[in-house]
């Protein structure tokens, strides 16, 4: 190969070189890299889920809305007739119960229920036939779910045939008559002492006062009355007492002057007897119009109402048996002393709103219905229920105090529902200082505030 050959070829291999390195791509753009088939794909994957849970509803923090039951109470109440005054008073008290209750929301039971109350009830005359009638009518017609009685003993023993027959519960609040809770029933609950006890602690101060006393028994001729004496006849004759003169009257009785006359040609020195407000008040100004000399007079019922200062000196020196008197009322400390519960407002508080409500101070028949519904109320809390028969339960089982006094029921066959532990006091209406009717406590002696005023002053 000559020289001019060698020269081309060396020129050839530079221009190859130079070209080759000026033909570079223009674009940096790299391809996709391919994936070869038996590799696993490189793409990210997302960590398997679990199946979205259910989504919970937001835990609330309102309270629940509490489910209200309605309670109907039924009763009679005498609007009329012989037993008005103190009917309508222990209305009064069932009535400031009731309405004390539900404006402080009512009872709460352990089920978030709010008990509340209402009651229904119809004018019962006065008059047993129209009891047995309108207590039908509270429980099949109005579906009363608990009854109170109505006030006497007489018209409560005619409605406590219609509770026992509809098993209904029956808190009687007004009747002391024994009878009524020796018939065998389960379903009457006695919130007074009753009527065979009325007359025991006013014996017992007579001993102390003269135990030469004779005694005239004049009482009103129905169940209550007629129960009280012959409750206190043994009484009298274990304790030495002569008895010169029994007598019952008519419940209707407006004249008593012939029964007066008797008692003055008895020789008797002491009375015990009345009945009722009506005849209680006749027989107090035909006493002091005949003027006949009697040492003491006790009579049932009358001299317990505010009402009997409007005899005037007609009232001076009356005494009777109350169920509660406020000068007497009991409290937690006794109820401590005695190791029983105690249960509601004291006697201050309660006579307080009483006479706020009322515009008068309560008496016995007002703290009677007062105490009846404090009673249901308790029965309901221990129950923690409104079922009948646990409420039923709940008041076999009751020992408890309240200011009404002590509360317990006798639950043998024999005499079920019959108070056992409800105590009496005796009052009478004396003078204060300033000269004005006041009616106070004479024994017993652990609880009285004055002594008694005896002999009773003659005019």
């Amino acid at each position: 190969m000559n020289g001019r050959m060698l020269y081309w070829i060396v020129m050839l291999i530079i221009a190859s070189l130079f070209l080759s390195a000026c033909a570079q791509p223009a674009a940096t753009q790299s391809l996709p890299t391919e994936f070869s088939p038996t590799e696993a794909p490189t793409e990210i994957m997302e960590e398997p889920t679990e199946a979205p849970a259910e989504t919970e509803e937001p835990v609330s923090t309102e309270e629940p809305m509490a489910e209200e039951a309605t309670v109907v109470v039924g009763f009679t109440s005498s609007l009329t007739g012989n037993q008005e005054v103190s009917s309508k008073r222990q209305v009064n008290g069932f009535t400031l119960w009731m309405n004390e209750v539900n404006d402080s929301g009512g009872i709460a039971l352990s089920d978030g229920t709010i008990v509340k109350f209402d009651f229904k009830t119809y004018d019962d005359e006065s008059n047993t036939e129209r009891v047995q009638e309108l207590y039908a009518r509270l429980i099949t017609e109005d579906n009363a779910d608990f009854l109170i009685s109505p006030y006497s003993s007489g018209l409560t023993s005619a409605a406590s045939i219609v509770a026992e027959q509809n098993g209904k519960v029956m808190i009687t609040a007004g009747a002391a008559d024994d009878a009524a809770y020796q018939t065998g029933n389960t379903s009457l609950f006695q919130l007074y002492t009753p009527g065979s006890l009325y007359m025991v602690s006013t014996v017992d101060m007579l001993k102390e006062l003269n135990p030469e006393a004779k005694i005239a028994l004049v009482h009103e001729n129905d169940k209550f009355s007629t129960s009280v004496v012959e409750g206190i006849k043994p009484y009298l004759e274990s304790n030495n007492f002569e008895v010169v003169l029994e007598e019952a009257y008519a419940t209707d009785t407006a004249d008593f002057g012939p029964i007066v006359n008797k008692i003055a040609s008895s020789g008797a020195t002491i009375l015990l007897g009345g009945g009722h407000y009506n005849d209680g008040t006749a027989l107090a100004r035909s006493l002091y119009d005949r003027n006949i000399g009697l040492e003491f007079v006790y009579l049932l019922v009358a001299p317990a109402d505010t009402k009997f200062l409007e005899l005037g000196d007609a009232a001076l020196g009356i005494a009777t048996s109350s169920q509660w008197e406020l000068d007497a009322t009991h409290t937690e400390e006794e109820a401590n002393n005695l190791g029983i519960e105690w249960y509601g407002p004291t006697g201050e508080e309660f006579a307080s709103a009483y006479q706020a409500a009322f515009g008068d101070p309560p008496t016995y028949h007002v703290a009677g219905g007062y105490a009846a519904g404090l009673i249901l109320q308790k029965a309901i809390i221990d129950a923690d229920s409104i079922e009948p028969d646990t409420v039923r339960a709940a008041l076999n089982a009751m020992n408890i105090m309240t200011f009404y006094g002590g509360i317990q029921f006798d639950t043998s066959e024999e005499a079920h529902g019959l108070q056992i532990a409800h105590k009496m006091v005796v009052a009478q209406w004396q003078l204060n200082e300033a000269g004005e009717l006041v009616r106070v406590v004479i024994a017993p002696a652990d609880v009285a505030i004055a002594e008694p005023l005896y002999p009773i002053p003659t005019h």
